[in-house]
């Protein structure tokens, strides 16, 4: 996995580097400016070729120096070089002046304006480093205003002009991933300041992946400062993440890819032991009464293409002829109404699913209350594993507590942001006052004394521990065709199977596993896919992971 640093956990990497004397702080703006370079030059090739002309932007900080170390590199490199300065000279921290003072022996500064900008040269280039991390108030009023002016010049051939930002596009919150912005100021006209290719360094940061960070950093490219030997990662993989320092699913650890048989294959039970069937898990999954029965089989196929040994289906008895045309691997069993879950359930359900398409009522309620109460038996080692997802949370939407009451480590709770909502009101997107989806998923996890995993294209999975991950469908993984009826059902599948077998490793691991193959299989299947699509697509990822 790849840790996301806060801006804070950030500085505090470099600020220990300095001080132990391994580093300056003049070597870090050397390096990142380089780096910065380097992955434009990476990224465009051509560029690299001949000397062209760039248009650097700077601002009142370090993120402006390394902007001053762009221009001195690449005007040393032969290229025509306009430099932007936002803020007074005199003020900017030690680094970045010292930086600044080399490049005015080389070149001009002109003051960040809208005016200036309007008048100068067309670049092939432009870098912005006005603000990177650190920032979490809207831009300056003259700030938004230049940039809303570069991106309006019309300039010959305005297509080839390439953007980079250092860090991030200016603006842009590292921690949150969201814009803020000040409408009063800006006569309610919402700026958008986009970049083609986003540098930053040592690690990404959470806003890079969470809420519009996709969509304004372009691509994100990491740039390495020389900080990893004095700061390596603190989680292993298949462990829990560190408590305070998220990380991103991804087949990387350490800045290496993995071989998909290292991860996710060595922690899928199937792939790595022969067995009975018993040996890797029965799961348990909840379908509603007649016509309502699709979102509990979707659930049903993922559990068992994802591996687990059996699945049975319970339905009410007026559904089972239904179910039965339809399935035929996976068993099912009626659970007439009122009838208590140990008539069909024994300990050798090690996870159950519940919640698709069983309908926001008390008989609900009651369902989630046994199964939460089911405990290790004579032929089980843990407690089996819960999934609670759709109509099994908005059945306690009234009475958050009283689920969070009966929830225990080896829960998950599988909410959109709507159903967030009404589970954790206080922590509602309406209502975050800054926190990220990170730090509410955390306070919801320990609130409710179980996984939390709030789904969306920035899927958030946190522990009660303070643990927390972000599996991003963006950037080279995005996917638009999974925003689809029934793929939520599916992913509650996936995680279901994947931790009921005996082997399978910690729960958070497995929840981490299940949203990734969630995104290999829509990428794989491709536009036009369906929510049955999926689970029939697992063989196929499978298969192209050497699995």
């Amino acid at each position: 996995m790849t840790e996301l640093l806060t801006s804070a956990q950030m500085r505090a990497v470099e600020q220990a580097a300095m001080d132990s004397g391994a580093v300056t702080g003049l070597d870090l703006m050397e390096r990142a400016g380089q780096g910065v370079i380097d992955a434009a030059f990476s990224h465009w090739p051509e560029l690299a070729q001949v000397s062209h002309r760039a248009l650097v932007l700077c601002g009142p900080g370090n993120n402006g120096g390394d902007g001053f170390v762009i221009a001195r590199l690449l005007k040393d490199a032969g290229w025509e070089v306009d430099l932007f300065l936002f803020g007074d000279a005199d003020k900017l921290p030690p680094d970045a002046k010292a930086n600044y003072t080399r490049w005015t022996a080389l070149g001009g500064v002109l003051e960040l304006t809208a005016k200036n900008l309007r008048v100068a040269a067309r670049p092939d280039l432009i870098f912005d480093a006005v603000f990177g991390t650190g920032l979490t108030r809207p831009l300056p009023p003259m700030v938004q205003q230049a940039l809303a002016a570069l991106g309006k010049i019309k300039w010959k051939s305005r297509s080839s002009i390439r953007r980079v930002a250092v860090d991030c596009p200016s603006g842009l919150n590292l921690d949150t991933g969201l814009v803020p912005q000040d409408l009063e100021k800006t006569g309610d006209v919402i700026s958008t300041n986009l970049a083609q290719l986003t540098v930053t360094f040592h690690t990404p940061k959470p806003g890079h992946y969470l809420g519009v960070g996709p969509l304004v950093c372009g691509a994100v490219v990491i740039a390495d400062i020389g900080l990893r030997k004095s700061d390596p990662e603190r989680s292993m993989l298949g462990q829990p993440p560190d408590d305070s320092r998220a990380r991103l699913v991804t087949p990387v650890f350490a800045g290496s890819k993995l071989p998909p048989r290292i991860w996710p294959g060595s922690f899928i039970g199937k792939s790595r032991h022969n067995g009975h069937k018993f040996d890797h898990g029965h799961v348990m999954v909840f379908a509603g009464g007649v016509g309502r029965g699709g979102a509990g089989r979707l659930a049903a196929r993922a559990a068992l293409r994802s591996g687990a040994g059996v699945v049975t289906l319970l339905c009410p008895p007026s559904a089972l002829i239904e179910n039965a045309c339809q399935l035929d691997a996976i068993m099912l069993r009626p659970l007439a109404k009122d009838a208590p879950l140990s008539t069909v359930a024994d300990d050798r359900v090690t996870a159950y699913c519940i919640g698709p398409g069983l309908g926001v009522n008390d008989r609900t309620r009651d369902l989630v209350g046994q199964v939460l109460a089911q405990r290790a038996g004579a032929r089980a080692w843990r407690d089996p594993a819960v999934v609670l997802d759709a109509d099994a949370l908005g059945s306690f939407a009234d009475d958050p507590a009283a689920l969070f009451a009966q929830c225990h480590p080896r829960t998950v709770l599988t909410p959109h942001e709507g159903e967030f909502a009404r589970l954790f009101p206080d922590l509602a997107l309406s209502r975050r006052d800054g926190l990220s989806k990170i730090d509410v998923a955390r306070q919801a996890a320990e609130r409710a004394g179980c996984i939390v995993l709030l789904k969306g294209p920035d899927t958030v999975i946190a522990t009660p521990e303070g643990g927390a991950s972000v599996h991003a469908a963006a950037y080279d993984r995005r996917v638009p065709w999974l925003a689809t009826a029934g793929a939520g059902d599916v992913l509650a599948g996936l995680i279901a199977g994947l931790a009921a077998s005996d082997n399978s490793a910690e729960l958070i691991t497995m929840a981490e596993i299940a949203a990734y193959l969630h995104v290999e299989c829509a990428a794989s299947f491709g536009p036009g896919l369906i929510a049955e699509d999926l689970p029939e697509e697992l063989p196929k990822v499978f298969r192209a992971m050497g699995l």
